[in-house]
């Protein structure tokens, strides 16, 4: 008899034993940008940790760190003081992007391009090149992204809708975009949604929101329930089934520099994340089989 104590145990040998729950690669690989301008909504958390999910499946995934604050880079458990190549030189064509390209501590599947101090004064020096908008896209040229190998490319943006976050939306044809199960988490959505479709209409057609992911849900409140329901009404299907519950383990995990799946990879917040990337390898394998 199938119990919900027999499957925790399962998620947790998922998570402790990825190797035996590989799935097939994918045949097109996918780029996604995670957006939100609003700060402490989990972007960050939500792309170190699904690109060790996904990685945990047997994808090899690629990490942009975009922001200067360098979280992802910290988390991932790679080199990022100022000097360091960095999507900055990337930014400014100074060097390609497998100079700055490197694997994470934590699988040599998960590689990191990480993100610099040097980085916050990108925005300023982008307002005047040619072709400010596409600089992240023509790093991420497919030539580039064919000899580094990888599945999928995840693109962690800074908490804005500035240059840089023009340059995520400009370079991928998808964006996730995490909410928080709390009271403002609908607020400035509206604008997001704008900004992602004036890209759309003048710089990327093939621009879509294809994945929301709830994060920070609490279930001893109505309100995560509320806000929940409500964003499962307004965008449907594109909502992952899996719910990131709020979890001490994913905040603690980053201060090691570690993902929450290595850090503890039998806690709540791990077990969560491997499903959601679950979720997302599974929709795209049904995708491409026609199913």
């Amino acid at each position: 008899m199938w119990t919900p104590i027999a499957e925790e145990a399962e998620r947790a040998a998922r998570v402790l034993h990825p190797d035996g729950h590989a799935m097939p690669r994918p045949a097109q690989r996918r780029t996604l940008t995670i957006a939100n301008q609003k700060g402490g909504v989990g972007k960050t958390t939500s792309a170190v940790n699904l690109a060790a999910g996904l990685t945990s499946y047997g994808m090899r995934v690629l990490v942009i760190d975009l922001d200067p604050q360098g979280n992802a880079s910290t988390a991932l458990g790679v080199e990022h003081t100022s000097g360091t190549p960095s999507v900055y030189e990337c930014l400014l064509g100074e060097i390609a992007l497998t100079d700055a390209a490197v694997p994470s501590t934590q699988s040599p599947d998960l590689i990191c391009v990480p993100a610099t101090i040097d980085l916050a004064g990108a925005e300023i020096e982008l307002v005047s090149m040619v072709a400010r908008e596409q600089r992240l896209k023509q790093a991420l040229a497919p030539q580039v992204l064919d000899q580094l190998d990888v599945d999928y490319v995840l693109v962690d943006c800074p908490p804005s809708l500035g240059l840089l976050t023009v340059n995520a939306l400009v370079a991928a044809s998808e964006v996730l975009i995490p909410i928080q199960c709390e009271y403002y988490a609908l607020e400035g959505l509206g604008q997001l949604l704008s900004n992602i479709e004036l890209v759309r209409a003048h710089l990327n057609r093939q621009l879509h929101v294809s994945t929301i992911l709830l994060t920070m849900y609490d279930g001893r409140t109505k309100l995560a329930d509320q806000v929940t329901n409500e964003v499962r009404k307004h965008f449907g299907d594109r909502v992952l089934r899996t719910v990131i519950p709020r979890s001490v383990k994913v905040s603690e995990a980053p201060g090691f520099g570690q993902t929450v799946l290595a850090y503890d990879p039998g806690s709540r917040g791990a077990m969560s994340y491997m499903d959601a990337a679950r979720e997302m390898v599974v929709a795209q394998y049904e995708a491409e089989s026609g199913r």
